[in-house]
């Protein structure tokens, strides 16, 4: 029983993976800092780790898909991310694939769920 648990739990973790750019990218629309940003994401239960955060952020702005600025105005200053031009396109483009995805998936799974009932 153990080794099925431990199969789910890492299929699990593949599937979350898979959407973490994703649901950062949903959220930039408006600049945020990262604690900010786990903070929302915590809020709409998608929970995301600061040490896996970060360099996301690291790499979708390396990628150009962010665009940083640092606020020093503050005592302690942070650097905002917000999606770029680019990172705008790549989200849409994103979401659109996601519906896609999701619905033929759903599809699929209807189909397994009506055959189990017959």
């Amino acid at each position: 029983m153990d080794s099925i648990d431990e199969l789910i739990s890492s299929l699990t973790v593949e599937l979350k993976r898979g959407t973490l750019v994703l649901s950062v990218l949903s959220q930039l629309h408006n600049p945020e800092y990262g604690y900010s940003l786990v903070q929302k994401l915590e809020k709409k239960n998608a929970l995301i780790e600061a040490g896996t955060l970060y360099p996301l952020l690291r790499r979708l702005e390396k990628q150009q898909l962010l665009i940083s600025n640092w606020d020093t105005s503050e005592s302690r200053p942070r650097k905002f991310y917000v999606l770029s031009d680019e990172g705008k396109e790549v989200y849409h483009r994103l979401r659109d694939e996601w519906r896609y995805l999701s619905k033929q998936l759903e599809g699929l799974l209807m189909e397994d769920d009506n055959n189990e009932n017959d």
